[in-house]
């Protein structure tokens, strides 16, 4: 079961790696299993991501605003439905359907196949490669104000849909996309963010129904690791968008390549298991 001191460790590694393209959930999996703790769970995971979620709420709580009081305007005045606030309200809720359905429809997969450390192994490495070439070829020219669509959203959306196995990462995915689809990298990293918002808050308010029962951690740790991711994900998103306006990816395609090898020859070599 995670205790207390679990709980502050795994709210940390949520906060610092749910923003980056390294995987918040292939981590908590694998420092778990390292540490010769149970696995925390689906549950556990979905619950402290609406401790980030926050943070991003705060971060761009302007842009939200002006999203979702144009786009509810919109609806009654016309005028408005050109305007690019209206239309980014749209762009969120059609890429937020692949993953809400997916979500459903591969709940008890994500609970149970996808966490295999060794398929968190596996896509760590592949979707580094991808983030890498969709880095070194992407154009890094278009804004979302200007160029975003609702064939670019609903792209974006099936890449966030990936990030259901531990390994991908929901930046690392989407981000990949606007990438391929040519937006500059803090955009693409942006539009992430906003998309990522509907996604997690419904799986993180479905789980806190799961959270204290069976298997699942307990209230207070939960609680006490969510407030840490918060604090933590609220420096590491800022860090980030500045990072990536004048950096590539590289750092962290070569850090997810040497993590997915170690975690394969881990599970390989019988230093953890598998299945948690």
């Amino acid at each position: 079961m995670i205790g207390w001191f679990e709980a502050v460790i795994l709210g940390l590694i949520q906060g610092l790696t749910e923003f980056l393209p390294i995987s918040s959930s292939a981590h908590i999996r694998v420092v778990s299993a390292f540490a010769g703790w149970p696995d925390p769970g689906a549950a556990f995971t979905a619950v402290i991501q609406l401790g980030t979620e926050a943070a991003v709420l705060i971060y761009f709580r302007k842009e939200l605003w002006e999203i979702i009081s144009t786009w509810t305007r919109s609806l009654f005045n016309k005028e408005l439905r050109d305007n690019w606030a209206a239309r980014m309200g749209w762009y969120i809720i059609v890429g937020t359907l692949p993953i809400a359905v997916l979500g459903l429809v591969l709940k008890d997969q994500i609970e149970t196949v996808f966490r295999d450390l060794r398929i968190v192994g596996v896509t760590l490495i592949v979707f580094a490669l991808i983030l890498w070439w969709a880095d070194h070829t992407a154009r890094n020219t278009l804004s979302l104000q200007t160029h975003l669509n609702f064939k670019h959203a609903l792209g974006y959306g099936f890449a966030q849909s990936l990030a259901l196995i531990p390994g991908v990462s929901r930046s690392g995915g989407t981000v990949t996309a606007g990438l391929l689809l040519g937006y500059r990298r803090e955009d693409a990293a942006k539009y992430s963010f906003l998309l990522a918002i509907p996604a997690v808050l419904a799986s993180g308010g479905l789980e806190l129904f799961e959270i204290g029962e069976g298997q699942a951690p307990a209230w207070g740790p939960t609680i006490l690791a969510t407030v840490i991711s918060f604090f933590v994900g609220y420096a590491a998103v800022a860090w980030f968008l500045r990072y990536i306006s004048t950096h590539r990816f590289t750092p962290f395609v070569i850090y997810r390549i040497v993590l997915g090898v170690f975690v394969i020859l881990s599970v390989g070599m019988g230093w953890i298991p598998a299945q948690g």
